[in-house]
């Protein structure tokens, strides 16, 4: 029996302080976010494949909407050091009917990763290099209808990999630098490949420099560049691109953009100097337009003209 009064409320009003402290401090030192993309418009594709249509219809996941809808779950854990880990699972959704986009449910992103001052090592499905690099220059911000990557599939690889093992080093002054390799890839009959990027951004000058093979492709490789001055940027860019049967689409990319307060116009052009892929030279292009309604709205509007083909779409995107 305690000789104080009021003593064991003392007591465990500390021991109530303390499990909150520690509770505290072990939220803080992980975190898991739920985040996601709502993207539908109406519009005609006729790009071909699965993907084609002949008549205005509802979009949600095709190439001339600005992003694929998802559902996405990621976290980091501190290990302490300057160590940590963490996760990212992520889920395309066609909101045409609520349905899953992919026969593989974590389609767009299934890894775990370390991370330190020395780089991040991840593992799993995630983005290529050549993504990556791509991204750096890209003036749509790699829509689904970015001309570029519609035309060369970022440097032949695309943009995901699975069974990869990547190494992304710190940013150091602007410059940092990408590398993957794949063990199993269905671009490649199941064979390994391997992916390089380099990337300088800081201040008004972009740059990146890729490049990836994998066993039944030739090398494929792709340089680009973006200057933004005031509320205007442009951008060039050079690929070779090869496919699982090693033919060869090379040529060159070049494109601007303008910004004034909440609207924005972007328009992009590629020009095939050597098709193996069609066994005819292409120039493809798009124009893009914006207005963000706020952070994290915005509507568009865009035309793709892509090898013969005319694509259009408007529609609303919603980042949460």
């Amino acid at each position: 029996m305690s000789i104080y009064p009021g003593e064991p409320a003392m007591k465990k009003s500390l021991i109530a302080l303390a499990v909150l402290a520690a509770s505290g401090a072990a939220m803080a030192q992980s975190s898991v976010t739920l985040y996601g993309v709502a993207d539908a418009g109406v519009g005609k594709v006729k790009s071909g494949g699965s993907d084609s249509s002949k008549k205005n219809e509802f979009l949600s996941g095709s190439t001339m909407n600005n992003g694929n809808s998802r559902l996405g779950v990621r976290g980091t854990e501190d290990l302490g050091g300057g160590l940590k880990a963490g996760f990212n699972f992520e889920t395309g959704i066609d909101l045409d009917d609520g349905s899953a986009t992919n026969s593989a449910f974590w389609a767009r992103q299934a890894n775990i990763w370390l991370g330190g001052n020395w780089g991040t090592v991840k593992l799993g499905r995630q983005f290529t290099p050549s993504y990556l690099t791509t991204s750096t220059f890209e003036l749509t911000g790699t829509a689904n209808y970015s001309v570029l990557a519609n035309t060369y599939n970022y440097a032949g690889i695309g943009s995901r990999a699975n069974s990869a093992f990547a190494y992304v080093t710190p940013n150091m002054g602007g410059f940092s630098a990408a590398v993957a390799y794949v063990t199993k890839t269905d671009l490649a009959a199941s064979k390994a490949a391997y992916d390089l990027g380099l990337m300088y951004n800081n201040g008004p000058i972009a740059v990146g420099v890729s490049a990836n093979k994998f066993s039944t492709s030739k090398t494929n490789y792709q340089a680009g560049a973006k200057y933004s001055f005031g509320n205007f940027a442009i951008a060039g860019s050079y690929t070779q691109a090869s496919n699982t049967s090693k033919a060869v689409r090379r040529g060159f990319g070049l494109g601007a953009s303008a910004g004034f307060g909440a609207f924005s116009l972007t328009a992009d052009v590629t020009r095939d100097t050597k098709n193996e892929w069609t066994g005819k030279k292409y120039t493809n292009g798009v124009v893009e337009a914006k207005y963000a309604l706020s952070k994290r709205t915005f509507v568009y509007g865009a035309f793709l003209r892509l090898d013969k083909t005319n694509n259009y779409g408007i529609g609303v995107r919603h980042n949460f």
